[in-house]
C-alpha cells in the first residue's frame, strides 16, 4: 500500500483545499535569474497580430492579445503547454484579473492566500496580485503539482495535477490510498475519479479500513463532484484550444 510513502509526502506539505503552499527554495534561482523579455519579474507585453485571425471566442481572443506573451513565456519556462494554462485560467477566473472567490483566491489563476504568501517569497515580490505575477505563480504551482505524479501516463498526469490544483494535493493523495486499497492503479485518473467520492463522510466505515480512523488523512471531502467537473471542463477547454491555437 502507498500509505507509508504518501504519509511522508503529505507531511512535507501544508494541506489547504485547492492550495498547497510550495515553499520550494530549490527553484528560487531559476525563477529569479531572468533575462531578455523579463524585467524586474514582469514580462513585457506584446501585440499578437494573429489573434484576430483565429476563430475563438472574444474573451479568449482578448486575453491572448493582452497576456498571451506572458502566458507563453512562463508556460515555456516551466515546461507546460500554454494552451493548458489558458484552459485552466478560463475555468478558474473566466479571464478576469479582478476575480476573487469566496475562499479568498484571487486573480486570473485564482491563487489562494496561503499559496500566495509562499509564492511571494519564492519570487521575491510583495504579493501575487499583479496579473503577470499571478500568471507566473499559477503556472509554477501547476507545474509543481504535475511533478508530483512522475509515474503517471501523460494524460493522467495532467488530470491529476488539475484535480490537485482544484481540491488540494492532500485530497488526491487520500484518493490514491483508497484506489490502492481496492487494488486499482493510483496513478490512473479513472481510479482517482472513482475514489474521490469515497472520501465523503458517508464512507467512514471504508475510511476505518484504509486509515484505522473514520476519516481520510485530510478530513472528509464532500466536494468531489466539483473537482470532477473542474477537470472535465478544463480538459474540454484544452482540447478546444489545441484544435484552434498553435
Amino acid at each position: 500500500m502507498l500509505s507509508k510513502v504518501l504519509v511522508g509526502l503529505v507531511a512535507s506539505l501544508i494541506i489547504f483545499s485547492g492550495c498547497t503552499p510550495l515553499g520550494d527554495g530549490a527553484l528560487r534561482k531559476s525563477v529569479t535569474d531572468r533575462e531578455g523579455s523579463v524585467r524586474g519579474g514582469v514580462v513585457q507585453k506584446e501585440t499578437d497580430s494573429d489573434v484576430d485571425e483565429v476563430l475563438i471566442d472574444p474573451a479568449t481572443g482578448s486575453i491572448i492579445r493582452t497576456y498571451g506573451p506572458v502566458i507563453k513565456h512562463y508556460a515555456t519556462e516551466y515546461g507546460l503547454d500554454w494552451r493548458l494554462v489558458l484552459a485552466t485560467m478560463k475555468q478558474e477566473s473566466r479571464f478576469s484579473p479582478e476575480a476573487k472567490s469566496h475562499r479568498g483566491a484571487t486573480g486570473l489563476m485564482q491563487i489562494m492566500p496561503v499559496t500566495s504568501e509562499e509564492l511571494s517569497r519564492v519570487f521575491e515580490v510583495e504579493d501575487m496580485s499583479h496579473p503577470n505575477d499571478n500568471i507566473r505563480g499559477g503556472v509554477y504551482y501547476l507545474r509543481r503539482l504535475y511533478d508530483l505524479f512522475p509515474g503517471a501516463q501523460e494524460g493522467d498526469r495532467v488530470k491529476l495535477a488539475l484535480a490537485a490544483y482544484n481540491a488540494g494535493i492532500g485530497r488526491i493523495y487520500d484518493a490514491q490510498e483508497v484506489a490502492a486499497y481496492f487494488h486499482q492503479n493510483p496513478l490512473a485518473w479513472e481510479s482517482i475519479k472513482d475514489a474521490l467520492p469515497l472520501l465523503s463522510r458517508r464512507h467512514s466505515v471504508l475510511h476505518r479500513s484504509v486509515w484505522s480512523v473514520d476519516r481520510p488523512r485530510t478530513g472528509w471531502f464532500g466536494n468531489s463532484g466539483e473537482t470532477l467537473r473542474y477537470v472535465e471542463n478544463v480538459m474540454k477547454n484544452y482540447d478546444d484550444y489545441r484544435l484552434m491555437l498553435n
